[in-house]
């Protein structure tokens, strides 16, 4: 009976020898920074979401949204972690801590909260993604959306000129989401 426990401890202990290779973890391997904006329409009904994600040129922005008009709209990040209804004035404006106007095209611009228009399908549904460059995720950092009053993302009901100040001429706002 010792011998057949022995001859098991050494097969068992003999399957590590051949497995040479171990799965290792770094220890030193940082945690993703990453974040959401649940967003909402003006009558406070959820229409998707927005998830961010920090990596090494910026913040790389996924659009998963439903029950939007069909076409282009202007979308923006706001100064103001808050998005009361049904207008979301509490948001504030354009985010933009590096003080420049407003749009790709405007010389004297463009604002960090400058964001490509939003393609929505005939359905009513935006799925995209898009990188954001300048920006962190980072807290208590310069450029950081978690900043002392937070951040929220607005889409608009028309779509940016990409040169007009302060918001592209893109219109009212129709849809909100705090950054978290």
């Amino acid at each position: 009976m010792i011998r057949i426990i022995c001859m098991s401890v050494l097969v068992l202990s003999g399957c590590s020898l051949f497995n040479t290779e171990e799965e290792k973890v770094p220890t030193n391997a940082g945690a993703s920074l990453v974040g959401n904006a649940q967003m909402q329409n003006s009558k406070g009904e959820i229409i998707g979401e927005i998830l961010l994600e920090e990596t090494e040129n910026g913040v790389d922005l996924t659009t998963l949204l439903n029950s939007l008009p069909p076409g282009e709209h202007g979308i923006h990040i706001h100064e103001v972690g808050v998005c009361e209804g049904p207008s979301f004035e509490s948001s504030g404006a354009h985010w933009n801590p590096t003080n420049k106007k407003h749009g790709v095209e405007n010389p004297e611009g463009s604002h960090l909260g400058d964001l490509p228009n939003l393609k929505v399908d005939d359905d009513g549904s935006a799925e995209l993604i898009f990188k954001v460059p300048g920006i962190t995720l980072k807290h208590s950092v310069e450029n950081s959306l978690f900043d002392a009053n937070g951040s929220s993302i607005i889409i608009h009901e028309m779509k940016d000129d990409y040169k007009t100040d302060p918001s592209g001429n893109s219109g009212s706002r129709i849809a909100c989401g705090v950054i978290k």
